[in-house]
């Protein structure tokens, strides 16, 4: 249970860069995860082992973002474009038409490795395991970096799932078995700003929301967020807390998944976005706010069981199935139109 904390802890991970950790560095950065995921469920993480910066990934999301509607709705996904292949990959519009507080769009990409394999047949409407898609070279040239961030998040994460392992007195590698066909996703966010008249609204009526109150499915989340602002976290007291950009610095919070391993130590803490201004700082344009969460997962076919015996085990498959049923951009969209609908 998260407690009535007011600020997030802020967590140096120096200790990562080194090729190897001493147990000593092992036993503390184990203890100082163990404690805020006991509390608070999030925490600042800073000086990471990552090679690329705030400047580059943001960059390259806005790169993404400014390419024509059009170009994007090519890699779509089936819910948004029903001739297309791609359940689960790929691109999705805002929809203002189904939440009014869910306004964001996104572009999602998994494990690089299945562009080059075979993928497992799947008899599901959604396929979980399926390539990832991409815009044309000449409109996108960022593929292979994006990747790259994708493997080097990964390599991040497995890092502190294993020092998890430890602050939950197991072996360092007690949870390794869990990333064998890892369904991780790095996902690029833009959050649009809102209208002037909304904006006016805002600061008198009801808080204008991005995105809604939630946790998160998986073992961790790894998110970059930019200097707008509007992330804000649930503590005990049933108070919204602000998790403003801190320079150089990655946010961490526990997914649902990991807090039931657990066996109820971690919490995974409510959390949502605040829409944007209508002009946000600091380049003075009225592009929005930019976020590329990672969500750090298991295998589908991997099976999950609480540390200390009580509660049901779970195939991770069938658990975040059952969440992305209330997950807007899987929601029956038929209806969204913005031209004509093209096969993959």
């Amino acid at each position: 249970m998260a407690t009535s904390f007011s600020s997030l802890p802020v967590v140096d991970v120096s200790a990562l860069k080194a090729p190897q950790l001493t147990p000593e560095d092992t036993n503390a950065l184990s203890k100082q995860l163990y404690d805020v995921f006991a509390t608070t469920g999030f925490a600042y993480l800073v000086n990471s082992p990552l090679t690329f910066n705030h400047d580059e990934i943001f960059g390259l999301a806005r790169e993404f973002f400014s390419i024509p509607l059009d170009q994007k709705m090519r890699l779509a996904k089936k819910t948004f474009r029903p001739g297309h292949h791609n359940t689960y990959r790929g691109y999705f519009p805002t929809q203002p038409h189904l939440a009014s507080d869910n306004l964001k769009e996104g572009f999602e990409i998994g494990n690089p490795a299945i562009n080059h394999a075979v993928p497992p047949k799947c008899t599901k409407k959604i396929n979980l395991s399926e390539a990832n898609v991409w815009p044309e070279s000449g409109l996108f040239e960022k593929r292979e970096r994006l990747e790259e961030m994708y493997n080097e998040l990964q390599a991040f994460a497995s890092q502190l799932l294993s020092l998890l392992a430890v602050s939950l007195r197991k072996d360092a590698d007690y949870f390794s078995s869990w990333l064998d066909g890892s369904l991780s996703t790095l996902r690029l966010l833009h959050y649009p700003p809102v209208p002037q008249v909304q904006a006016q609204q805002q600061e008198t009526g009801p808080v204008k929301l991005s995105c809604t109150p939630h946790t998160d499915s998986g073992i961790i989340t790894l998110l970059h967020q930019d200097s707008t602002g509007g992330l804000e976290v649930l503590n005990a007291s049933g108070e919204w807390v602000p998790a403003p950009y801190i320079p150089s610095s990655i946010v961490v919070n526990i997914g649902d998944l990991m807090a039931s391993v657990s066996g109820g130590r971690f919490t995974a803490t409510m959390h949502r976005v605040r829409a944007p201004p209508p002009t946000c700082p600091p380049s003075g344009d009225s592009f929005g706010r930019f976020s590329i969460p990672f969500f750090f997962e298991p295998g589908e076919a991997c099976v999950v069981s609480p540390l200390n015996g009580v509660g049901e085990s779970v195939v991770y498959g069938e658990h975040v199935r059952k969440k992305m049923a209330t997950w807007v951009e899987f929601q029956d969209d038929s209806g969204y139109d913005t031209g004509a609908t093209e096969d993959m």
